[in-house]
């Protein structure tokens, strides 16, 4: 049996399809498929624990993406997390009572935040800061807490 150019080629295409599909799932994972910084405005949030939240994590509000964490830092003189986060511009109409909570989503364990729209007639606006969160629920902690109480209550 005999190997012509063209199935050559064409295996070829396919394996170079395979390897750019692969590169695009990866990508989407990884929520790095957005290279171009979206329009939009950055908003503040302090929490006493940011878990394992990162820079590139989706913020959401009712399920729905609206936006990405743009930097996380530690405040030295309350010992916070200070997260800031990216809107996108089509969204400028979130109450300014709003509450943020970082919860954790899917099998892996990706951490993103979850704004829950409060009922002020003001809007949130560049260098707005959210004033009631919730930290993100450390497992470890929990579990540690759990078996603590669960000897006390033995004794």
């Amino acid at each position: 049996m005999q190997h012509s150019n063209t199935q050559d080629t064409l295996v070829g295409l396919f394996v170079a399809a395979g390897i750019a599909g692969l590169f695009f799932l990866a990508l989407q994972v990884s929520n790095l498929s957005s290279f171009t910084e979206q329009k939009g405005y950055t908003i503040t949030a302090r929490f006493e624990n940011s878990g394992g939240l990162k820079v590139k994590s989706p913020v959401s509000a009712a399920g729905v993406k609206i936006g990405q964490v743009s930097d996380i830092s530690f405040d030295p003189k309350t010992y916070e997390s200070v997260v800031k986060m990216r809107i996108n511009a089509q969204y400028n109409s979130i109450p300014d009572d709003t509450t943020a909570s970082i919860f954790t989503a899917g099998l892996l364990g990706e951490q993103y935040v979850s704004l829950e729209p409060g009922g002020s007639s003001e809007h949130l606006k560049q260098n707005s800061n959210i004033e009631i969160t919730q930290s993100a629920i450390i497992l470890e902690k929990a579990i540690g807490q759990f078996l603590f109480k669960s000897a006390e209550e033995k004794k």
